[in-house]
Formats: structure tokens, sequence, C-alpha cells
């Protein structure tokens, strides 16, 4: 395979030098790394992935191809992608074009060849930084400007940016072999979801449990959501400060007054947090990965976790009516928790996965569960 040349080029000056296997051009966020070993399509096409630059520490980067079935949204959401070493050949029966194939398409700026374990050790002693991919036409000084221009995630709304324009419904559920995704035949609950960036594993996990969804733009009002007479609202993933999100703080606060059951997950976690009374913090370099432990404060066991967020609930912030469920084994950091006085409770992490373990799904039964004893 012949590459051109390509740079990364991080705000504090390092560059890294390697070669292209995106599109031509520029492109600027920030650089973030993830520890998965596998999942890279779904990796990408996370919408909480919006102008954030992805290194993948695992070195080896798309040996399986790619399909249209392990999409996480639409299109390609993450800004970049760098990676240690592309395989000569994609090997998988699942896979219809290449991984190089894909991200031309997607007019996503990569790059290959670059030692991602320096890159991985820079990120952990100085924190997430922001950097610029540049493919093709090669200028260092320039793209060490752009990384330095980049204004970073702090304040930045961007829920609204991925979100969905309009509501729909949706009745796919989860993937099996020979069988691909199913449908939903029987429905059990109403769930309107907001979308502030959702994927489509945490739509499918609701729907194979009865669930029948709207999917709510991230600006909807609680009021739009009540005239839709929901059994639960959920609150989904996202991209971005959770903090400017204040239409999506003040919809959930009258959720909450109206005691309908909430289960929030990542952005959404953070945002049912802020509209309980806590605060929120920018984390230094944030969680990726697909090997998190976290602790089940109520029954002890410990769970491996998917991971993705840079921003997290201060837990010294948390109100006397709400209390913590789960804690990072890595870092102590808020993972969970659920208010005392109303059927309300969120996760940090992503309990459906794609990629990654499940051993914490079981929140969406206790979901269904918290709708179900609203019914008695």
């Amino acid at each position: 395979m012949s590459f051109k040349p390509a740079i990364l080029a991080l705000a504090d000056g390092t560059v890294f030098r390697g070669d292209s296997i995106g599109a031509e051009g520029a492109a600027s966020g920030e650089v973030v790394f993830n520890t998965a070993m596998t999942g890279y399509q779904e990796i990408l096409t996370d919408p909480s992935y919006c102008r954030q630059i992805v290194t993948l520490t695992y070195p080896h980067i798309g040996n399986t191809g790619v399909n249209a079935e392990d999409m996480e949204a639409n299109r390609v959401h993450a800004a970049g992608l760098v990676i240690r070493d592309l395989p000569p050949t994609a090997s998988n029966w699942r896979h219809r074009e290449t991984l190089p194939q894909y991200l031309v398409r997607e007019n996503v700026v990569a790059i290959s060849g670059i030692d991602t374990r320096k890159l991985t050790r820079i990120l952990r002693e100085q924190g997430a930084q922001n950097g610029c991919l540049m493919a093709g036409a090669i200028d260092e000084s320039q793209a060490i400007e752009q990384a330095r221009a980049f204004p970073g995630l702090a304040g930045m709304d961007l829920a609204k940016v991925v979100s969905c324009v309009k509501p729909y419904a949706w009745s796919e559920t989860e993937w099996s072999l020979g069988q691909g995704y199913g449908t939903l035949d029987q429905t059990r609950y109403r769930v309107v979801a907001f979308d502030y960036g959702v994927k489509r594993n945490i739509l499918r996990k609701l729907a194979a449990r009865g669930c029948e969804l709207t999917v709510l733009p991230a600006q909807a009002s609680a009021q739009d959501a009540l005239a839709l007479k929901p059994d639960g609202v959920f609150l989904s993933n996202g991209p971005g400060d959770p903090e400017p999100c204040e239409y999506a703080i003040r919809a959930i606060r009258e959720l909450l007054d109206r005691r309908v059951p909430i289960f929030g997950i990542c952005l959404g976690h953070q945002l049912l947090g802020l509209a309980c009374g806590a605060r929120t913090m920018k984390m230094k370099f944030g969680h990726h990965g697909a090997n998190h432990p976290v602790q089940d404060l109520d029954s002890g066991r410990v769970m491996i976790t998917s991971q993705n967020h840079g921003f997290a609930v201060d837990a010294a912030t948390l109100p006397g009516n709400v209390r913590v469920t789960h804690v990072s084994l890595f870092d102590g950091s808020l993972q969970g928790f659920a208010c005392t006085d109303r059927p309300a409770f969120c996760f940090q992490g992503h309990p459906e996965a794609s990629p990654g373990p499940h051993d914490i799904d079981y929140l969406f039964d206790r979901f269904v569960k918290s709708m179900s004893e609203q019914h008695r």
C-alpha cells in the first residue's frame, strides 16, 4: 500500500509524522486515547466523539474492515483517527470495504505509522490536548497553529449539533448471528428518549425490552415529552460540556418534578446531575475504553465497563436526596447515582457497550422495573 504523508501536531508543539490513511486536508479537535482492542467502527460513529481526534492504543486497527451493521450513527462523528499500524489486508466475512476506503468516503482525516504509546504517555501526563491532523499538503507550523487555535471542549455545547432535527420512532432490536437486527413486536412501555447524541445500540437495548420509543431532539421541552404520555424518559449520551446545555437541564428539572421514571447515560448522567443541583468538571484525560472496572455499591460486585467521557459529575456536590450507586475503580470518580425521593437514576459509562462488555446492561432492566412499579 502506498500512502501520502500525514502529521499530527499537538498544541504543545509536538509533531508526529506518519502516513495518511483517510481523506486529505486538516482537522482539529481534542486528542484523546481509547484503550479498546476492537470496535473501531463503533467508536468512529459514536456521536460522543464529536470534535475529538481519537487515538486507538491497540496497535493493529483495520484488520476486520468495515460493514453497514456496526455503525452507531449514520456517519462518522470523530474529528479524526490516529493508529499505530494498518494491516495490509482486511479479513472478515462481514466486511464490505476497508478502513481507508471508509475514511476517504466519510471525508475523515486519519494517520497511521506513529508511536501511539508515546502519544498516550503525553496525554496521560499532560492531560487531553488540542491537536491538528493534516494529510496531503503538509505545513507543520500551520498545523501547530490550528491545534492551538482550537477552543477546547470546555464550554462547548455539542449536543444540539449532533442531535436529530425532528422526532422519530425507533423499533429495531439487538443483532443476532444469522438474523441481523430484530424488530420490536410487542410493546410494554412507552419511552421518550432525548437525543443528545444517542448511540443506536442504546435504543436497541430498550426496544428489546418492549419499549416503544419516540426519539426527541436535544432542545425539545419537557412539555414535548409529556405530551406523548411516556411511561419513562431516557436521557442519552452525547458530546461536549454539559453545563451550557441549559435547555436540557431545564427540561429535566421539570420532568423530575413530575416524578416520571428517568434513566440517563453518559451526558444524560451529567445533565441529570446538574438538574439535581450538582456540578460537573472537566477531567484530565477522561475515560475512553472498554476495560474500565466499576463497582456497584449496592451489591459490591465489580463490573468491566465501556467508557467514553471527558467530563464528570463532582460527587462532593450531590444534594442530600441523591445517593451514589457506582464508582470507578480506576480513579474513584462518580459512575452512577440515584434519587431517593423520585424514580430517577443514571450511569456515567455505557451499559450498552458497542464496543465493550455487557456486564452492566442490567441497568436497562432496572429502568423497565422502575416503569413497571409506577403502573402499580
